[in-house]
């Protein structure tokens, strides 16, 4: 699908009769074609917030601090409760007759190959992510309150179907992957799913603008052209802009770290800055290159790299421990999944507030992104099909993928109780597991530059979503706008970073789940509406 194409009512095999044009309420100010209120209002807010966090820094410090404690530890069985629901919702969806619907029409052909669609999904919806988590997470939890019972005290009570006795490695191994697995596997995909599958149906189906309003025209009619469309938009921008800034701020500390760990390189202020600058700039490019040419061209590169990375760790690490990770690590997320999901009457406080709230509000915060993004490249999929690519198969890469990673910093741990991995910084420690194999000079280089190249796709596929809902659904808004939100997004990560000094991690954390907590409530009813729109053209198909 080209980056220029739109989808007109007319195309549309069921399209909704309405009055609403894609131009309307637009204007165009110095070549401008914007949205008129979820422009200015969204972009006059992330302004005011980036001045205002400069000039209260320590007071916007503190309050970064309390604000992701508060939501975390109140509405953590919010965010379990709904993420339940995301997963669930789409296995009905899967195995209903609803399934056999496709997005584009009976005669739809899909735009890219699998080839090419599965890379655009993971760059885009999971990179910097897996590179930072995929040995920090499964270590954190294999040494502290999940995996650290059976090591030191016996299982807990919330874990004792694993039956484990004190001082079971193994069994702390599989409670670490099954918690990490949980994290990155079905429900963060179901939640991408969800606003993916709504974008798509209501724009190629329906012949609506590829907006997040769309997506609720059963439930609220015309009115979604009006003050009610643009909340949920605004919303739309400023769970994305956050998220990605989250994201990005993470990959800037990974990417420094391995810096300074290979050739000693500052991760001072003035280094973060001037990191995000030429990042920015670097996607700035990609942006002007269009989908095809710049996203596309670029995930395809490197999930080819990160493969290649996979491969050489799975078979030069220890790969007996290796796949023994993956498969009981798989193993134990599908017997422990639902005790891991249950948001009343835990005891490990720490695990669903410290850990799944935030991870839960962060793939909400990047769900209009990555929804729209997966929508764009997926015209021509059945519902059935879409839901299958886009949930189970990266859940089975991701079980594969910290198998890998994670497997070989835990066995490096169980061999050496003293391995440097165990107690490095959550940024340093892909590096420190690379360290005891051959070529970790390289492989970790290779590393950074995985880090980077992800930090890029995430940022130009990110403001190319952002203009677009700010552009009233046009998928060929002007450039200079692009250019706006991409150099915005670097903005607002360099500013979270300076300003949350030592408690930087933090400061990312807390935008992610203050622009997580409202849009799930727009999710939860994105659920709704979706239903009824597959349900009224499956009524209309069998007609």
């Amino acid at each position: 699908m080209a980056d220029n194409v739109d989808i007109s009512i007319e195309e549309a095999p069921d399209a909704i009769e309405t009055d609403y044009e894609i131009g309307q309420d637009n204007i165009t100010p110095f070549g401008l074609d914007i949205h008129n209120p979820v422009f200015m209002i969204s972009s006059i807010s992330i302004v005011a917030f980036v001045i205002l966090t400069l000039m209260f820094q320590d007071s916007a410090s503190e309050f970064f601090v309390w604000l992701r404690n508060f939501l975390t530890q109140n509405f953590d069985w919010f965010f379990l409760s709904a993420g339940n629901i995301f997963v669930l919702f789409c296995i009905v969806l899967m195995i209903s007759p609803l399934g056999k619907i496709r997005l584009g029409g009976p005669d739809a052909e899909p735009d890219y190959s699998y080839m090419g669609w599965f890379a655009m999904l993971f760059a885009a919806g999971m990179g910097i992510g897996l590179m930072f988590f995929g040995v920090s997470e499964p270590i954190s939890h294999f040494n502290s309150s999940l995996g650290g019972a059976a090591l030191e005290e016996g299982v807990r009570s919330d874990w004792a179907p694993l039956g484990a006795a004190a001082g079971d490695p193994e069994a702390a191994r599989n409670l670490g992957m099954a918690a990490t697995i949980y994290h990155w596997a079905l429900h963060p995909w179901a939640i991408y799913a969800v606003v993916a599958l709504s974008l798509a149906f209501f724009s190629y189906n329906r012949g609506l603008p590829l907006t997040l309003r769309s997506a609720f025209y059963p439930l609220l009619g015309e009115r979604v052209w009006g003050w009610w469309g643009h909340v949920i938009d605004t919303v739309a921008v400023f769970a994305t802009l956050f998220g990605l800034a989250t994201s990005l701020g993470f990959g800037t500390q990974q990417a420094l770290a391995g810096m300074n760990y290979l050739f000693g390189w500052s991760t001072g202020d003035f280094a973060k800055v001037l990191l995000i600058a030429v990042i920015t700039a670097i996607a700035l490019i990609s942006v002007l290159r269009g989908l095809d040419g710049g996203v596309k061209l670029l995930s395809e590169v490197n999930i080819v790299m990160a493969a290649l990375l996979l491969v050489f760790v799975m078979f030069i690490g220890p790969t007996g421990d290796i796949f023994s990770a993956i498969i009981s690590g798989g193993v134990a997320y599908a017997r422990e999944i639902i005790p891991l999901s249950m948001p009343f009457g835990r005891e490990d406080t720490n695990f669903s507030q410290g850990w799944t709230s935030f991870y839960w509000a962060w793939w909400i915060s990047w769900s209009p992104f990555v929804g729209m993004f997966i929508a764009r490249v997926s015209r021509g999929r059945s519902v059935r099909e879409f839901i299958f690519c886009v949930i189970i198969i990266p859940t089975i890469v991701c079980i594969l993928w910290m198998g890998v990673f994670g497997g070989t910093a835990i066995s490096q741990v169980v061999a050496d109780a003293s391995a440097a991995v165990k107690d490095a910084p959550l940024e340093l420690k892909l590096f420190e597991m690379l360290q005891p194999l051959p070529l970790a000079t390289f492989t970790s280089f290779l590393g950074i530059i995985l880090v980077l190249v992800f930090f890029i796709t995430s940022s130009d596929s990110g403001s190319l979503v952002i203009d677009t809902i700010t552009a009233g659904g046009k998928t060929s808004a002007p450039v200079a706008q692009r250019v706006f939100w991409c150099t915005f997004e670097g903005v607002v990560a360099a500013v979270l970073l300076l300003v949350g000094g030592a408690t930087a991690l933090t400061a990312l954390q807390a935008m992610a789940v203050s622009t997580g907590f409202p849009f799930t409530i727009v999710l939860l009813a994105m659920c709704v509406s979706l239903y009824l729109g597959l349900r009224e053209t499956h009524k209309m198909q069998d007609a």
